[in-house]
């Protein structure tokens, strides 16, 4: 049984400065069954962006690159 998971993509000033725009943008384009990318306030992380947290598991990522996608979405379960 697979589990429902969430991508969660901060969209806050500083992340959007450093990329989380193209990051989202990048994970948006997957359409894969129990995976759900939102966008999102502040994590808490500033200037360590863009953050991408994966839910349920709360698995964190610093620095994301539109590039990386593929492969958060394969550690996703995707």
């Amino acid at each position: 049984m697979s589990t429902s998971r969430v991508i969660l993509v901060c969209q806050n000033r500083t992340c959007r400065r450093q990329g989380s725009a193209k990051v989202l943008a990048a994970l948006q384009a997957y359409a894969i069954a129990n995976l759900t990318v939102k966008p999102t306030g502040c994590l808490g992380h500033c200037g360590n962006g863009p953050m991408v947290v994966i839910l349920p598991e709360e698995i964190w990522y610093s620095g994301v690159q539109p590039a990386e996608v593929p492969i958060l979405i394969k550690k996703a379960g995707g």
